[in-house]
């Protein structure tokens, strides 16, 4: 294999791809990333057996040319290098060159680079996928429904499938729910889906997720999806990302989510979170974040946290609308914070079932389908 091409083109694509390399795996082909050149372009591949990613570099863009092509070949090149040897090579372009025994000239400027590679025919051949259950999704409302509900998932892996968060598509509505039993975020949009497409219980890790939304770009391209029985495909312009789909069955969780509340509250969303965020500095360092909400009987709400060592924290909101009974709850800062700051309303509804009851936040905001749980605890006053 011997061609030239732009750095920046090639680092583009390195960046994708490298999202998928593990540092901790046990099999050696799989710490680096395949390269394979053709007469149409550059295709790199990487993988960590559970999620895989394939960049493609077409030979010319936008009547630039990009690739210089004098002979086609395969390589696979070690990550942890190539990637920074990209990124800190001095010129625009970058020639590489294959040698017997997959030894790799890497030139750019002033500059020559020798990596050993390894045989590209024991790189696994990515899984090619039935496109039967297809439907299109615009790439910032997916990254939007992920943010809003992958800080909810499990990071114990003991329950794999709380890892991960549960996808369902029915009647052109699709729903994402993540929990960790402690806490639950749920986030819902209405989608075009041919053909009364219906998907349940496809559930995608958390970490997969995180490193998808990171390479989807901000243009608001659509991304089509492929759902198979045990991998899930994106496609995005010259990029495909795989992902092994979890195993199990995700909790029913609607039975937690109460419907009717003995105190409802509707607060500024700034307000409360910057009041919490300041309660939370004392409650972190009791290794609790015990914060407590009382309602005060005039139409606002006092927030307060203490800490045996440090001292005391209280200071009262006013309400926009206050209902019901009054109360004294106790909940968990840190996770009432993670779901208050991917709400974009500008008020919140908050309503509480009773002291023990999960407490449910909804945006004020009806063309945000979002819904966030956290379960109060019980304190001895």
């Amino acid at each position: 294999m011997k061609l030239t091409i732009l750095k920046d083109s090639l680092n583009e694509a390195i960046q994708h791809v490298s999202k998928a390399i593990s540092s901790r795996t046990t099999i050696p082909i799989l710490s680096g990333i395949k390269m394979e050149a053709r007469s149409t372009g550059l295709t790199l591949t990487a993988s960590d057996t559970d999620i895989s990613i394939q960049s493609f570099i077409p030979m010319e863009k936008n009547d630039k040319t990009i690739i210089t092509l004098d002979k086609p070949g395969s390589v696979v090149l070690p990550a942890k290098f190539f990637v920074e040897i990209i990124r800190k090579l001095p010129s625009a372009h970058v020639e590489l060159f294959v040698q017997d025994q997959f030894h790799t000239t890497i030139k750019s400027g002033a500059s020559e680079i020798q990596l050993v590679g390894l045989d590209p025919e024991e790189y696994p051949i990515l899984p090619q996928l039935e496109e039967d259950r297809i439907f299109s999704m615009n790439g910032i409302l997916l990254k939007s429904m992920i943010r809003q509900t992958v800080f909810a998932v499990s990071t114990n892996e003991s329950t794999p499938i709380l890892t991960g968060v549960l996808w369902n598509l029915e009647n052109g509505i699709i729903k994402f729910v993540g929990t960790d039993r402690h806490r639950l975020a749920s986030s819902e949009a209405t989608i075009n889906s041919t053909n009364n497409l219906k998907i349940e219980n496809l559930v995608v890790s958390g970490k997969t997720l995180n490193e998808l939304s990171k390479i989807i770009p901000d243009n608001g391209m659509m991304i089509d999806i492929v759902a198979t029985e045990n991998q899930i495909l994106f496609k995005m312009d010259n990029v495909l990302f795989y992902s092994r789909i979890l195993d199990g069955t995700y909790p029913d969780t609607s039975k937690i989510i109460s419907q009717a509340f003995k105190t409802e509250l509707v607060v500024n969303t700034k307000g409360i979170t910057e009041a919490i965020d300041r309660a939370y500095i004392l409650s972190r360092e009791e290794k609790t974040n015990i914060v407590k909400l009382v309602t005060t009987g005039d139409q606002s709400v006092e927030i307060s946290s203490s800490s045996n060592e440090l001292g005391k924290v209280k200071e009262q909101i006013e309400a926009e609308q206050l209902e019901g009974d009054e109360l004294r709850i106790s909940f968990n800062s840190k996770y009432m914070l993670d779901a208050l700051k991917v709400i974009d309303s500008e008020n919140i509804h908050i309503g509480f079932a009773g002291i023990m009851s999960p407490i449910i936040i909804r945006p004020v905001d009806e063309t945000r389908k979002m819904l966030h749980l956290i379960l109060p605890y019980r304190t001895t006053n």
